[in-house]
């Protein structure tokens, strides 16, 4: 299986690749730069804006523009033109502890936003975490805690049940929940155990049958689970630390995947870690909803 570089840009920690159906173009966000990135897919033309904070996670917004977990809350983006970012705080966080941020998150099937927050120092290992809904009534409280480095958030084909993960090297698993039609999450139960598998459980998507595409951050992998969590194939790149899949392409049947720079990069990847990855992995996704709050 071919795993191409999709552009020049070395990020130093790429995240949130977001494919725009109507646009026909890829988004992704590089955590630390803080910045955002945008390749039109029929020109190829790469555009970037910078944050005024560290930005983690984006969605589509369905009045246009974007809906973005950054540092101190949520926020709406509007990417305009020369590298003008137009930018609307929707909502403040109030952190459990200091220097904390927000991390993975994405829109379910209703266009809802989720989000974990996160300590940046992950060496810390502060189970300070916590996932957050963003929708129509505001930001919710705390729906799960107790979490390190939240990631994998996904969301089944039926939009039924709720992916998540906690990437710390001190936990490495994968949990999944019932999630009803009021977006309340419940009957946590550990679907993976990625201590059994090669690398930590970061950024993740979920196919049209169902399969879990998660990436596997230290290992150089993306391992695709069933929805009854076993494995069914890995994936590698030419990297060490990848960090998040997204499913996109005019047919949806593209995975792109970003990753992360590393201070010292392993011997030989200094030139291609921080790129974003494209592959073909013949399997096909389904389009992320906007949020509708």
């Amino acid at each position: 299986m071919s795993v191409d570089v999709l552009c020049d840009r070395r990020d130093a920690v790429g995240e949130s690749p977001l494919w725009s159906p109507d646009e026909q173009a890829l988004y992704w966000v590089d955590i630390e730069a803080p910045g955002l990135s945008r390749l039109d897919w029929s020109s190829r033309r790469l555009e970037h804006w910078r944050c005024p904070e560290r930005i983690a996670c984006i969605a589509l917004h369905a009045g246009g523009g974007l809906v973005a977990g950054m540092e101190s809350g949520i926020f709406h983006l509007h990417p305009r033109p020369h590298g003008v970012l137009e930018h609307r705080r929707l909502a403040s966080v109030a952190h459990a502890a200091a220097d904390m941020r927000f991390n993975d998150g994405r829109c379910d099937r209703a266009g809802r936003f989720w989000a974990g927050t996160m300590v940046r120092d992950m060496a810390l290992a502060r189970p300070a975490g916590v996932l957050h809904r963003f929708d129509a009534d505001g930001l919710s409280a705390p729906l799960v805690d107790g979490l390190i480095t939240p990631n994998g958030l996904a969301f089944s084909p039926d939009g039924r049940r709720m992916y998540l993960s906690d990437s710390h090297p001190q936990v490495r698993r994968v949990w999944a929940f019932d999630l009803d039609e009021q977006g309340r999450p419940g009957g946590r139960r550990e679907f993976i155990d990625m201590n059994r598998h090669p690398g930590r459980p970061d950024g993740a998507a979920v196919d049209t049958d169902g399969g879990y595409w998660i990436c596997a951050n230290d290992a150089g992998q993306v391992h695709r689970f069933t929805p009854d969590g076993r494995l069914d194939r890995s994936l590698s790149v030419p990297v060490s630390k990848p960090a998040m899949c997204a499913f996109g392409g005019p047919a949806l049947d593209l995975l792109f995947i970003t990753t992360i720079r590393p201070a010292v990069p392993p011997p030989g990847q200094a030139a291609l870690a921080g790129a974003v990855f494209v592959t073909r992995p013949g399997a096909q996704g389904i389009a992320e909803v906007a949020f509708r709050g």
